[in-house]
């Protein structure tokens, strides 16, 4: 029995000191556990703290924090330097002055200052194993500094260690007693918790925030529990917000990018399209189509196509090999800083309709301006622009081309009535005389019709009352009739009766009346008809008198087809690939501007070998009603 007792007693104590070394080696693991989540979860509340500068928030959090467990031997924060601006159980001096002695914490070696881990490490004291647990302080990608947080060792587990040993040596059947307790306890007090703790931090991890433990546990495993259920509460409602948040700031810059007056297109590294606004769609005839996820090539017009293609493919590329070079050698420059940030092309474009864009290619960058995230095209319509320029360069070319014909053949009969004027007849020399005047009129008039154009175009306001078109007509009538008389062409006035005077600017319609008669006369041959009609319009779905047309006709050569577009422009004259009649070609454009400052159009109607007609709405004057009189009797 003795031998028997003796050697089951050294297995079993064998067996029962390498029962214990497990514990201890189980305990240390579970101490390394508690002292991540515990300093992972006071990282997380104070870090905000710390962020705002607020200490003495942070000295209370941490105090109660401290207070509340006894597995805290000490709370240590400090800077990003490692000086130590508040611990417990001591602080920094609320007065610095020159005699102040700056603790610093000395930190691992391998410590990480970006980890998203603690480092955790054990060292003996006089009262036994601590374990110092360093943990990084990050707050919205800002690394503030580390908190360093000292675990006691779990009490009851040293010894209950130490009181199985002593027990072990002396009574056997009380080692088997204490280690079947212990098991016993172990499975059912800590190991289930701290399974269910492990599962619950990795679904954490896993992005899943509704985890919840729910285990009736008391002391500090409850704590952490309750602490672990709390964290994953807020962690929920802070994805929820920012969600929300993200989700409102995307449809706050979708309603941005969709009310500017420019086409924008936001593309990702892999040219799919990831944003288009309404402009944008309207310029590429994307409407109704869905582009998203789509690559941009495939759907641009050809032209556009072509001409991003390879700049498009130069950023991505050059993105890419910057990121080759980074991993190759940090220290040099990246390829991305000597890639343009912007640029930009201009192109017309025949499909879906002609008109000429420019297109600025700008680089989306990350919060750091270091990565390309995507490339906006920015797509502005300029063809009003280019029309603007090509006819100021036309106006100006043609200003210049009218300008010089009547000036060369002045100065030509000038200088040929100077060097030889003693050789000329008297008939010649009037001849000359007249020519040269005739082409000083003919200067004057263009002058005069040019400034009268500019002064159009100027955007003068000019001050409107009521005219009573019968006298402008009338006028009209009596200054062209001589020139009617001689060209054998009959001018004819047809008013109507009781004709309400319109509302316009007399000596503006003056001058409408005589371009447009004087233009039909000079298209008109002989045994022709001029006729100037006026009569009242009515509204569609009204009886009252809301105009008064005006209508200038001829029967002259009419106007062709394809010339009708272009009659009002500057400078354009029906004649002008053989330029047989005189004129300035800018008296169509001068009656067009006057009846645009009547809030009126122009209309023509022609045919080739029957006539003319021009044809415009002018609104009855109506006089504002008078404000009612306050009469006061004595």
């Amino acid at each position: 029995m003795a031998a028997a007792t003796l050697v089951v007693s050294l297995v079993m104590s064998g067996l029962t000191f390498w029962a214990v070394n497990t514990i201890q080696l189980d305990a240390k693991m579970n101490d390394n556990r508690f002292g991540s989540d515990l300093g992972l979860l006071l990282a997380n509340n104070t870090a905000p703290l710390i962020a705002e500068d607020d200490f003495s928030g942070l000295a209370r959090f941490s105090g109660r924090f401290f207070r509340s467990t006894s597995s805290v031997r000490y709370i240590i924060y400090a800077d990003r330097s490692g000086e130590i601006f508040f611990g417990i159980p001591y602080s920094q001096a609320e007065v610095q002055n020159s005699l102040t002695i700056k603790r610093h914490i000395e930190l691992p070696s391998d410590y990480v200052p970006h980890s998203d881990l603690p480092f955790i490490r054990q060292h003996q004291t006089p009262n036994g194993e601590i374990t110092d647990v360093f943990v990084p302080l990050h707050h919205n990608g800002n690394y503030l500094g580390v908190l360093a947080v000292g675990i006691n060792p779990n009490a009851t587990i040293v010894a209950s260690s130490n009181l199985t040993r002593d027990v072990t040596i002396s009574v056997f059947i009380t080692i088997w007693a204490m280690v079947i307790l212990g098991n016993v306890f172990n499975a059912l007090m800590i190991t289930k918790p701290i399974k269910e703790l492990l599962v619950g931090v990795k679904n954490i991890a896993a992005k899943n925030f509704k985890q919840r433990i729910n285990l009736p546990l008391r002391g500090e495993l409850g704590e952490l529990i309750a602490s672990f259920n709390l964290m994953a509460e807020k962690l929920e409602k802070y994805e929820e917000q920012n969600i929300e948040e993200l989700t409102s700031e995307k449809a706050r810059l979708e309603t941005l990018v969709s009310t500017i007056a420019d086409g924008a297109v936001l593309i990702d590294t892999d040219m799919q399209i990831i944003l288009v606004n309404p402009t944008a769609r309207h310029i590429f005839d994307w409407e109704g189509k869905d582009v998203k996820g789509q690559n941009i090539l495939h759907h641009l017009p050809s032209e556009l196509t072509v001409k991003l293609t390879k700049p498009l493919y130069d950023v991505i590329d050059g993105e890419a090999s910057k990121g080759q070079v980074d991993k190759e050698q940090d220290e040099k420059p990246s390829l991305q800083k000597d890639l343009p940030t912007k640029d930009e092309f201009s192109i017309n474009l025949t499909k879906p309709v002609r008109r000429s864009v420019r297109v600025l290619l700008s680089k989306v960058l990350d919060r750091e301006r270091e990565n390309i995230r995507g490339i906006a095209l920015t797509v502005q319509d300029i063809t009003r622009e280019v029309e603007l320029n090509e006819a100021k360069s036309q106006f100006i070319s043609n200003v210049s081309h009218e300008l010089r014909t009547p000036l060369f053949n002045i100065k030509s009969f000038i200088e040929t009535l100077s060097e030889y004027g003693d050789d000329l007849t008297e008939v010649q020399k009037k001849e000359f005389l007249e020519t040269a005047n005739h082409e000083t009129d003919r200067l004057t008039r263009l002058v005069n019709d040019v400034l009268d154009l500019s002064r159009l175009e100027a955007s003068r306001s000019y001050n409107m009352s009521a005219v009573d078109l019968i006298q402008p007509v009338e006028q009209t009538l009596r200054t062209c009739q001589l020139n009617a008389k001689d060209q054998g062409i009959t001018l004819h006035k047809d008013i109507e009766e009781e004709l309400p005077p319109v509302l316009g600017h007399y000596d503006l319609l003056l001058q409408v009346f005589t371009n447009l008669v004087g233009n039909a006369l000079k298209f008109t041959n002989s045994g022709g008809k001029v006729t100037i009609k006026a009569y009242k319009v009515t509204a569609e779905e009204s009886t009252a008198i809301s105009h008064v047309r005006i209508e200038v006709k001829d029967t002259g050569i009419g106007i062709p087809p394809e010339d009708k577009e272009a009659i009002f422009e500057r400078f354009f004259r029906v004649e002008n690939r053989v330029h047989t009649l005189e004129g300035t070609g800018l008296g169509l454009s001068i009656v067009k501007n006057i009846i645009d400052k009547h809030h009126s159009q122009v209309f023509i109607e022609s045919e080739v070998g029957k006539g003319t007609t021009f044809w415009f709405d002018l609104s009855v004057y109506r006089e504002a009603p008078e404000e009612p009189k306050l009469i006061v009797s004595d």
